[in-house]
């Protein structure tokens, strides 16, 4: 069979290949499954667990088979299907945050071609050598669900909005609290106190929600897609999937929230001044202009994840040119602000600078209260800073991350194809998956990893490629120079486990595993920055 040229034709067979030939095999043994037949661990990561299963054991009189795949320094790994049917094709998510692939890893070799005058040997030992070594058996990741978070309250811009759990309890909390405080203003409202406290809190939330629908129009208006908003225990987050492109929309970007939250204090300032201060509507009023107040400048302080600690990121992204060094000067500055919060909070307050000395505020209850609302407070702030961090580390591997790189060389094959015969030239070419394509050469399916290893090797003879084969759709077709962020948005635009990697002219340049654009983005995560 000819070795797959541009457009998916066929080549001649004394065409000069345009890639390297695949390197020394390593042998599998006849004591039991491949080591690479053992299951991987799942990573730290949105990605989905697997299960581990081994591969048919070869019997002991058949002869052991070179592996397809370059010989590397690690043992190839592989994960085991849940479902091997070869009509139930599964797709798979590719991680949501950023992927990188570590200098170290072992770069395939991809080049297409399927050598007829190879040596002859037996197709279901060179499909058991095939499978062992280069299938990934991991069970099919199932497709990433709809971006949840709670109770669903709308979609303003086409951004989802979602109040979690933990809103309800600090509601509860913001309502006891200013109850208590309505108590000693207003006495006469008696327990109808609660119901205006309770007001308070959804107005206040509403305010926060305002808050993050500054920075989810800025966002848009920067083309940056918005996952969604989620109000919380302490504020509300907006999740910008993107980084903005320069430190001046960096700047904006983070800017917009608190300047909204301060131009709101200032409308509810004026709209004080026509009512009388000891009614219901004065106290509301002045309540929701200190609250917003305290939110713009609380955000305002330089350090991640708040929006002064994006806004100094910008600055120092500015006078460096990196982003990196932006980021990991506000992550420390936002570590130390964490330590700030848990101590000097508790000590402002119990010194009277909040408006009183501990024998007016409560004594001891209060001083705990404080001292447990300023724990919470720091480790937040702490937590998100070293988010910021590990973060970024994954932007800067992020353009390591080459479709080229990640690609398996592949073999085509015609649709009626026995699956012994075809892994047979995998094995031969040193190829590690598997293109069905028409008689003129036109590609037309990929053979799933998890349908081989569900055939039995006593069957493969008499069971066609085609039956075990996805069709490709366009979204399936990746182009070989695709890298870093721009690779991933086409892998999440169409999620699948396998994806026909084409150079620009169209020639067949190999297949892309989603389960090795995953096991990348886990060395990502754990190589230091």
């Amino acid at each position: 069979m000819d070795v797959s040229g541009g457009s998916g034709q066929p080549r001649s067979e004394n065409a000069e290949p345009t890639e390297h030939p695949a390197g020394p095999t390593a042998p599998t043994t006849d004591g039991g499954p491949d080591p690479a037949d053992a299951p991987t661990a799942p990573p730290e990561t949105e990605a989905p667990a697997r299960t581990g299963k081994p591969s048919p054991t070869p019997s002991a009189e058949e002869p052991t088979e070179p592996t397809a795949g370059p010989e590397t320094d690690e043992a190839p790994e592989t994960s085991t299907p849940e479902d091997t049917r070869a009509d139930a094709p599964a797709d798979a998510p590719v991680p949501d945050t950023r992927t990188a692939s570590p200098a170290d890893a072992p770069v395939p070799d991809t080049r297409t071609e399927s050598p007829a005058d190879a040596p002859g040997t037996s197709g279901e030992s060179e499909g058991r050598a095939l499978a062992d070594s280069g299938m990934s058996k991991g069970r099919p990741p199932q497709r990433p669900k709809e971006p949840g978070g709670g109770l669903l309250m709308g979609r303003p811009f086409g951004v989802p909005v979602y109040v979690a759990p933990s809103w309800f309890l600090v509601a509860a909390l913001i309502t006891w609290v200013f109850g208590g405080q309505l108590d000693r203003v207003l006495p006469e409202l008696g327990a109808a106190r609660y119901l205006v406290s309770l007001f308070f809190a959804v107005a206040f939330y509403a305010s926060v929600l305002v808050h993050e629908l500054a920075h989810t129009v800025a966002a848009i208006r920067f083309k940056l897609p918005v996952r969604r908003i989620q109000l919380q225990f302490f504020g509300g987050v907006s999740e910008i999937e993107k980084e903005a492109e320069t430190p001046g929309r960096e700047f904006v970007l983070a800017f917009v929230g608190p300047l909204l939250s301060l131009v709101l204090s200032g409308v509810f300032y004026l709209a004080m001044q026509p009512v009388e201060p000891g009614t219901v509507p004065g106290v509301l009023l002045a309540g929701l202009m200190v609250s917003n107040l305290i939110v713009a400048a609380f955000n305002l302080l330089p350090g991640l994840p708040l929006d002064g600690g994006r806004m100094l990121r910008a600055v120092v992204w500015k006078i460096t040119g990196r982003p990196m060094s932006g980021t990991v000067a506000a992550a420390w500055v936002g570590r130390a602000l964490a330590v700030s919060v848990l101590i000097g909070l508790p000590l402002l307050n119990y010194s009277g600078a909040f408006g009183g000395g501990a024998e007016e505020t409560g004594g001891g209850m209060d001083t705990v209260t404080d001292a447990l609302l300023a724990a919470i407070l720091a480790a937040i702030i702490w937590t998100g800073a070293g988010n910021s961090l590990r973060m970024a580390r994954l932007r800067e591997h992020l353009p390591e991350l080459r479709a080229r790189t990640l690609t398996r060389r592949a073999v085509p094959v015609e649709t009626d194809t026995p699956l012994s015969e075809a892994l047979r030239r995998a094995n031969a070419a040193g190829a590690r998956a598997l293109v069905v394509v028409d008689a003129d050469g036109n590609p037309l399916s990929l053979v799933r990893e998890a349908a081989i290893v569900g055939v039995p090797e006593h069957r493969r003879p008499w069971v066609a490629v085609s039956g075990l084969a996805q069709d490709l759709t366009d979204g399936m077709r990746v182009s070989a120079e695709l890298a870093g962020e721009d690779l991933l948005d086409v892998l999440r635009a169409t999620p699948a486990t396998e994806y026909l990697v084409v150079e620009e002219t169209g020639e067949i340049y190999g297949v892309l595993s989603a389960a090795d654009v995953e096991r990348a983005f886990v060395r990502a995560m754990a190589r230091p920055s």
